[in-house]
């Protein structure tokens, strides 16, 4: 399993693993001019030739808000989810994030205990955000904190990574 940059030759694999992971998957044009911003970090899980996972984050500011983050269902239950988002903070963080925030669907509440695991909380919903569901906002607040780093010490000790 490596986890590494998307390049504009993951495009044809990341929208096919959209149309398996998301009901409203982003088309080739939005995922090319995603990677194509100097603000977004995009990145994929590979193992073996094949993509896996995938997961994204827009930098604004002292915010970073996590776009995407999808793995194949054949690879689930496995904490590639996890260890995306891990790197994807830490991208962050490393960018000078102060905070983090997220929509996730209301009906999805195994992302919202992963997000929680991150230290994020639940403020408010976006009603209609995705046909047909309420949108779960979810903010974690200074992540640039020590108290922040241990928790991410904590998930690397989980993942057996070391701090």
């Amino acid at each position: 399993m490596i986890i590494r940059d998307a390049t504009l030759a993951d495009v044809v694999a990341l929208v096919a693993l959209e149309k398996q992971v998301y009901d409203e998957p982003w088309s080739e044009a939005i995922i090319r001019d995603e990677l194509a911003h100097r603000t977004r970090i995009y990145l994929v899980i590979t193992e073996g030739d094949g993509i896996v996972g995938f997961g994204g984050v827009m930098l604004v500011g002292d915010d970073a808000h996590i776009t995407t983050l999808g793995v194949a269902p054949e690879a689930r239950r496995r904490r590639l989810g996890t260890r995306l988002l891990l790197t994807l903070v830490e991208r962050a963080l490393d960018s000078g994030s102060r905070h983090l925030t997220l929509e996730v669907r209301a009906s999805n509440t195994n992302a919202q205990r992963l997000y929680e695991r991150f230290g994020f909380t639940k403020v408010g919903k976006r009603h209609g955000y995705y046909r047909g569901e309420d949108a779960v906002v979810m903010w974690a607040l200074d992540i640039d904190a020590a108290e922040y780093q241990e928790r991410l010490d904590g998930i690397r000790f989980e993942l057996g990574e070391a701090a």
